[in-house]
């Protein structure tokens, strides 16, 4: 059995996150972009878009979703997966909130 062992690392507090906007975390090599709706909910995915690894951090957050600041690509924060007649994706990660501290799965395998 190849189980991937994840661990929840504290990478803030709830706060340091503007609504509507993103702030990003180093995990190796891969930088993480993690975003808060206005409605307060958390998600993380790999900070570059499937299309011309634009940088989702610096785009706009709506409806659950991103919009990459090169090309207007649609990014679904829960699965990172391109929206309407776009097709790609980006990594998704597991976050959560406890408390005022947003914690982000990191598992060995990736």
């Amino acid at each position: 059995m190849n189980a991937i062992t994840q661990s929840w690392v504290e990478i803030g507090v709830l706060d340091d996150i503007p609504r509507r906007g993103a702030r990003c975390v180093r995990y190796g090599e891969m930088t993480i972009a993690v975003f808060r709706t206005a409605d307060d909910r958390v998600f993380a995915l790999e900070d570059r878009c499937p299309h011309q690894n634009g940088p989702l951090s610096q785009g706009i957050v709506h409806d659950g979703c991103v919009t990459c600041p090169l090309h207007n690509w649609v990014i679904s924060l829960e699965s990172g997966e391109a929206q309407g007649a776009d097709e790609g994706a980006t990594a998704a990660f597991p976050v959560k909130v406890e408390g005022n501290s947003v914690l982000l799965a990191l598992g060995e395998g990736r």
